[in-house]
């Protein structure tokens, strides 16, 4: 079953790698010229990016029509949307150049890890400064010719062209160096000891963290970053926050992460209905910006439609024409208008007649649980470790897990939260103490690496039908996968074939159908949207069982620890599990004291 899975994780790392190196899966066409279009003798100062109705399309998939966009230097971007609308897409063609970027703008796009190899990972966060590792060699050479050659000093142009590449040194800050890689890495939750361990000792998650301190270090014009917070635990986000708040130069960032957003972001972009919409403000703005657009877009539409209908019963074209061609004018005034106000995302498309608005909406739901007698879910005096790593031991735990419990587990990253996760779903077994369960318990679990799980070489409805057979019906099984918000065309497509979104609907789907008295969650908004983790934090809040969660999304576990008399807060720390003394707010309060005194040094 492991070579199983290890293929299938190979299988699918080539295909999405060929994806990626394929710049012509991709198909951008600019409609109107460009403010600086890259490759031409543009001002070396500027460092705006605008561009003006372009469409993309991705093998045949339209993902934007006549957009528009401006992306104004120093400040700091985020892009929002459901899954699958193009955000990613939009990162990748911003980096390949292929949506216009001025010449003079360097572009980094943190996306994938980095390769493991002998190098440490302090090293290789260093070697991302490709002109200072180059400096550096200059210099060697140059003192090692003079060695190999017996020379007590250099002669005057040896002499003049080291001192040269010394001041180079000196203002790159290349005696630094080292010790700004370490706190960047330090940041993220590398301890001294792993800084210089080799790259190819950590897993995807970890080299993925080396990756985003690469981008960090070498300060890009314009920095593009992916869900960079969902390799991070919850201290390295805030962390992470801290540091972007700080930021100097233009970022865009994809994220599904609201507080996230709204804490690093001075304005977002909105993909939605194939355009580019951009909101002044944090998310919290956006969304108060956008519910105003919408309710005055669904008016429009009203309007126009209620008059289209009156014209078409009076069997009058000539009438419909005319409505059809007022509505069309006043859209282009609208669109003039906003464009003078410098508004760019009032694009020079033709003009359309008012559309309605279309919202995406998902919705989870777990099922009502039978009534169990407590204690469903005991760790007595439990201690547990791992043959092969002497330097972790969990010792002395003692928790317990009833209806209606919700519990939120924190701590530095590497402490155990997983490993408590599993001893509590059984997958582990205690070296010493004892597991109690009630007899007839069902724990609904969601791990991370969910791939483990799913049988790739079959559909969802396949998988669910095997899983669940108590569910006969194709129909039952559809129409759940629908809540969960997987669209019908992926209902009988490969698990394979499916993006990691799409997987961890799925598995939720499998979770609700199994009926649940607990739930364990490891890490799960990693994949999801921000209407999927809306939906999941309503049915979280609305299930009546025990709920024991993991995650580095601050907004979620402040939805799931609201009732404070029925939250526990668990912080795995020291070899050993204890209960925090006060409410979520305060633990991440005094987090964030602490990494920005960290940032301040």
């Amino acid at each position: 079953m492991k070579l199983y899975h290890e293929a299938i994780l190979e299988i699918n790392v080539i295909q999405n790698q060929a994806l990626k190196d394929n710049h012509d899966a991709f198909s951008v066409v600019i409609g109107s010229r460009a403010s600086v279009l890259d490759g031409e003798d543009g001002d070396a100062n500027v460092k705006d990016i605008t561009v003006e109705n372009f469409s993309v399309s991705a093998r045949g998939k339209e993902l934007l029509r006549n957009a528009s966009v401006k992306i104004t230097h120093g400040k700091r971007y985020g892009l929002v949307g459901p899954n699958g609308m193009g955000k990613s897409t939009l990162l990748k063609l911003l980096a390949w150049r292929k949506i216009p970027v001025p010449k003079n703008i360097d572009v980094l796009l943190v996306e994938q890890e980095v390769v493991g190899d002998d190098k440490t990972a302090i090293e290789i966060v260093v070697s991302a400064n490709e002109e200072l590792v180059k400096i550096r060699k200059e210099v060697a050479d140059l003192q090692n010719s003079a060695s190999a050659d017996g020379k007590d000093g250099f002669d005057d142009d040896a002499g003049e062209k080291l001192s040269e590449l010394y001041e180079k040194l000196q203002l790159m800050g290349s005696d630094s160096a080292e010790a700004q890689a370490a706190k960047i890495l330090a940041g993220l939750g590398f301890t001294q000891d792993m800084q210089g361990r080799p790259t190819k000792s950590f897993s995807g998650g970890w080299r993925m963290r080396i990756s985003l301190a690469r981008a960090l270090f070498v300060q890009p014009t314009l920095l593009l970053l992916d869900e960079p917070t969902n390799h991070l635990d919850l201290r390295a986000v805030l962390w992470l926050e801290e540091y972007l708040c700080r930021w100097k130069k233009t970022f865009v960032v994809v994220s599904h992460d609201r507080d996230f957003l709204n804490t690093v972001c001075c304005e977002i972009i909105h993909l939605h209905d194939l355009k580019l919409h951009i909101y002044r403000g944090n998310f919290d703005d956006f969304e108060t910006g956008y519910e105003q657009h919408r309710k005055e877009v669904n008016k429009k539409f009203e309007i126009y439609d209620k008059q289209l209908k009156a014209a078409k019963r009076s069997g009058n074209r000539v009438q419909q024409e005319k409505v059809k061609d007022k509505a069309k004018t006043a859209a282009a005034k609208e669109a003039s208008k906003n464009k003078a106000k410098g508004k760019v995302d009032g694009d020079d498309a033709p003009a359309e007649a008012p559309q309605k608005w279309r919202v995406y909406s998902v919705e989870f739901h777990f099922p009502e649980p039978t009534e169990l007698t407590p204690p469903l879910l005991q760790l007595v005096e439990v201690s547990f470790s791992y043959p092969n790593r002497e330097d972790f031991r969990l010792s002395g735990v003692d928790v317990s897990i009833d209806m209606g419990t919700r519990v939120a587990i924190v701590g530095p990253n590497g402490a155990g939260k997983s490993t408590l996760l599993n001893l509590l779903a059984g997958d582990l077994v205690p070296s010493e103490g004892e597991v109690r369960r009630s007899q007839k318990l069902r724990i609904g679990r969601y791990s991370q690496h969910f791939v483990d799980i799913l049988t790739m070489s079959e559909t969802p409805v396949e998988y669910l039908l095997r899983l669940h057979p108590d569910l006969s019906k194709q129909e039952a099984v559809r129409a759940k996968l629908g809540k969960y918000g997987l669209p019908s065309h992926n209902h009988l497509t490969p698990i394979a074939k499916l993006s990691g979104g799409q997987k961890a609907r799925v598995v939720f789907t499998s979770i609700s159908m199994s009926r649940p008295h607990i739930l364990l969650l490891d890490e799960p908004t990693n994949h999801l949207d921000m209407q999927s983790i809306d939906a999941l934090a309503d049915a979280l809040d609305e299930f009546t069982g025990g709920v024991v969660l993991v995650s580095h999304d601050s907004r979620l576990i402040s939805r799931v620890c609201e009732n404070e008399e029925r939250s526990e807060i668990w912080n795995v720390k020291n070899g050993t599990v204890t209960p925090y003394l006060g409410n979520f707010e305060e633990y991440k309060e005094e987090l964030q004291r602490e990494i920005e005194r960290e940032v301040d040094d």
